[in-house]
């Protein structure tokens, strides 16, 4: 299934966008209902409450009084720590039943208000998150929830930024105006992204990217969120992981595909990732088993394959084309990534050399499709590579 993580700041209109998405067919997972969910009468989560913070967090009826749990709770880190760790694994536990309870090809909505707070945005396959300006925020919770206004910006200061929620926004959905826009943004979102990304999911399909170059400012970003997500699924398999390719080189026109190298220990690693990096969105190219080799002082003639192998995985997300390739610590391929990319960023007429190299490549691609457009394409920049790739592992060495 496909697992999708909903957020925004008091007041943006988060419940908006969550329910047009059921509408649409998702499966909406309520961080704060569960949350009350845990602690109602009669659950062990409220009598554990209870037994730690005292009889005097309950309602004259039995159930929580939150500003009387708020009041205890939140006096020093101390008692929060203790809140947390009552309450953090029954929320936990229910919304894992609540997942597995979905079916194979759903895509899951999970609305998590704290989402960036807490740092969970690396668990979701996508983060949306709905934004607002902050004086459009306090009318709405002073309007139309009857909070104090005080009281409203105190709490919109609690939270994080437009600019900590931008850096893991995969989607932003602006809803400063009324409710019928962002739904229109909504609908286009799941007919355009959502729907074909759990398809490309469940079937094992690489999204991928037109050979046409473009620039965009927030490659870096984006791969960022790549990298996070990465480590999540490789754990310690991963020695490290880096942004690498032209995306990698600030300025640079590039096809739209973002390529990250995860270096592991050896191959037999890289292919233990497999079902990880599958299950987290990130699908296998099972008939990719190296780069192309170039001649080295280890194979002067570059036709050991061995030398220059690799494991190749993309992501299944239609608006975010990525090559995620597993090579060896030390292998040719390996150091050749981040040889090439270094230098290219020190060497502004490698640059534009390469640039001219790459709009070669994008015109005998144009007109094509499929395979017959990358092959094309990779006819006119692979020679390129090949000649360079003396000059890059020379100045690397250098600089060792």
């Amino acid at each position: 299934m496909l697992r999708i993580g909903l957020t925004g700041g008091m007041g943006a209109g988060k419940s908006t966008v969550a329910r047009t998405l059921v509408e649409l067919g998702a499966v909406l997972i309520d961080s704060d209902a569960i949350a009350r969910e845990v602690v109602a009468p009669g659950t062990p989560g409220l009598a554990a409450l209870v037994e730690e913070f005292g009889e005097g967090i309950l309602s004259p009826d039995g159930s929580l009084d939150r500003p009387a749990l708020a009041a205890v709770a939140f006096a020093d880190d101390v008692s929060r720590g203790k809140l947390n760790a009552i309450t953090h694994p029954l929320v936990g536990a229910r919304t894992a039943d609540l997942i597995g309870e979905a079916a194979t090809d759903a895509v899951v909505v999970q609305d998590i208000p704290l989402l960036v707070e807490n740092g969970l945005a690396p668990l979701m396959q996508l983060v949306v998150v709905v934004g607002a300006e902050e004086e459009t925020r306090l009318r709405r919770l002073v309007e139309h929830r009857g909070v104090a206004e005080a009281d409203a910006r105190v709490r919109i200061a609690a939270q994080a930024t437009d600019d900590q929620r931008r850096a893991v926004a995969d989607v932003w959905l602006d809803n400063n105006g009324a409710p019928e826009v962002v739904e229109a943004q909504v609908r286009e979102l799941w007919a355009r992204r959502l729907v074909p990304f759990e398809r490309n999911q469940r079937e094992g399909i690489r999204a991928r990217a037109d050979y046409v170059l473009v620039t965009d400012p927030e490659w870096d970003m984006q791969a960022r969120r790549i990298i996070a997500r990465l480590h999540l699924a490789c754990g310690a398999s991963a020695v490290r992981i880096d942004h690498v390719g032209s995306t990698a080189v600030h300025g640079l026109p590039a096809k739209d595909i973002i390529d990250i190298q995860v270096t592991v220990a050896d191959m037999a690693t890289a292919e233990s990732l497999t079902d990880a990096l599958t299950a987290a969105g990130f699908p296998l190219a099972p008939q990719v088993t190296h780069d192309n080799p170039k001649p080295s002082h280890g194979d002067p003639e570059g036709t050991d394959l061995a030398l220059w192998g690799k494991r190749l995985h993309g992501n299944a997300d239609p608006g975010r084309p990525a090559n995620i390739h597993l090579r060896v610590r030390d292998s040719l391929g390996q150091r050749f990534a981040l040889d090439l990319r270094d230098w290219l960023r020190a060497n502004e007429s490698a640059r534009s050399e390469y640039l001219a190299v790459k709009r070669g490549a994008e015109l005998a691609a144009a007109g094509l499709t499929g395979d017959a457009a990358g092959d094309a394409y990779y006819v006119v920049k692979e020679p390129w590579f090949d000649a360079v790739y003396p000059v890059v592992t020379e100045w690397a060495a250098a600089r060792a």
